[in-house]
């Protein structure tokens, strides 16, 4: 494998925590943090809106706005992050000049900092991708794109013909799509096979690895007499906590030993809140709050019987990988590349997103399962990020490989 210990690398993200958010979407991260010694620096731009203060207490607001708006460059080993704070709305219409007020400010913080690279690494297509492809055409160095949307966003994507994001994915030198369903999506566009290819994401396994449940349950404050669920994610409708909701309801007609946490933050807090008061489901359903320090999410994931996962879309979620590798069973929907990890019924049970009736069924045969702890953890060593980013560097290799005889 090619050694780039005396190269450079940018990546650009439209999601990376700052140091007191290490929760919030912290897949990039967790991979640069695995990745960073294999270079001699890594740069980091997250493209975070410049939102007026005027703005920020509005309700249309996501909570993930009024976060990053308080976000600072910092410094970490050899690595550097900048938040761009480039002017930008919540609001559709004006979606196409975000993509070139993010041009401009990654440009100036590349200047002003004096910022040299050899590889271009950006997450999410739009507009991490488009500012990538920009500086690719501006500094000749190749990119890597590597596509985290949900399945959902990614097919509006693909049938929008966006003339910006067509843009982003021809100049893209690899695409990387994190499961392989979708790979086939990009045929309308001809592009060469050899630019795509499916890399899943990944978990950090020193974090998150078996340790004691009564341990874990002790340390968070929770009952150690309950059957637990956990479910961690935004609380967004796409995430699909009120089927889950729904479903608990419906469990609990058949046993009342069950207590659901979910932890999360978004815009739906309020009438997921409503829900659980209006079904009295108050004694075991819980809303146990966001922005959780890093450390604690593996508590939660080893406190818990089950990790269930209700989502309408995914692409492929990184909670999945970091409950398979604390030993936990999953129960989730089929949707995304859930199905592509799930393989057999000794890892979890899927079933159809919004079917409530086949969701509660699903936990309550789960459990009644005894579970291989071993077994899960033992399956899941494959997609540690170790062995997730010896595959990225062989596609930061092809994609060096390809721009130069596109070039020729």
């Amino acid at each position: 494998m090619k050694s780039f210990k005396e190269s450079n690398l940018l990546i650009i993200s439209d999601r990376y925590p700052h140091e007191m958010d290490a929760m919030s979407l912290s897949f990039v991260k967790n991979q640069v943090d695995c990745i960073k010694g294999y270079f001699k620096a890594i740069y980091v731009i997250s493209l975070t809106p410049y939102v007026p203060k005027f703005m920020l207490s509005c309700s249309f607001m996501n909570p993930r706005w009024k976060r990053d708006a308080f976000a600072q460059d910092y410094r970490y080993d050899n690595v550097e992050v900048y938040f761009t704070k480039y002017f930008s709305t919540p609001f559709k219409f004006l979606r196409n000049m975000k993509g070139r007020a993010a041009l401009r400010t990654v440009n100036n913080i590349i200047k002003n900092n004096n910022i040299k690279f050899d590889i271009i690494h950006a997450h999410f297509t739009y507009p991490s991708g488009y500012v990538g492809a920009k500086l690719r055409e501006i500094y000749k160095k190749p990119i890597i794109l590597t596509v985290h949307e949900n399945r959902d966003w990614f097919l509006r994507e693909i049938h929008s013909n966006d003339k910006n994001l067509i843009y982003t994915w021809a100049n893209a030198d690899k695409i990387i799509r994190v499961n392989k369903r979708d790979l086939r999506e990009f045929d309308r566009y001809g592009f060469d096979k050899s630019k795509l290819s499916c890399i899943p994401n990944g978990y950090p396994s020193d974090i998150f690895k078996p340790i004691d449940q009564a341990g874990a349950r002790k340390k968070l404050g929770l009952p150690d007499d309950k059957i637990i669920l956990v479910n961690i994610a935004n609380l967004e409708e796409y995430k699909g906590q009120k089927y889950l909701i729904y479903a608990m309801k419906n469990i609990l007609f058949t046993r009342q030993d069950i207590i659901l946490y979910i932890i999360g933050q978004g815009s739906l807090e309020r009438q997921l809140r409503s829900l659980i008061d209006a079904n009295g489901l108050q004694n075991n359903v819980t809303l146990a709050g966001g922005n959780k320090p890093l450390d604690e999410i593996p508590l939660w994931m080893n406190a818990c019987d089950i990790f269930v996962l209700s989502s309408l879309s995914e692409g492929n979620p990184t909670v999945m990988f970091e409950a398979l590798g604390c030993g936990k069973p999953f129960v989730g929907t089929n949707v995304g590349g859930i199905p592509e990890i799930i393989i057999n019924e000794k890892l979890g049970i899927l079933v159809e997103p919004k079917d409530i009736e086949c969701l509660a069924n699903a936990i309550l045969r789960s459990l009644d399962t005894k579970w291989d702890s071993r077994y899960i953890c033992d399956y899941a060593k494959q997609f540690t990020w170790d062995v997730i980013v010896e595959r990225l560097l062989d596609a930061y290799k092809e994609a060096a490989s390809l721009r130069d005889i596109r070039e020729e």
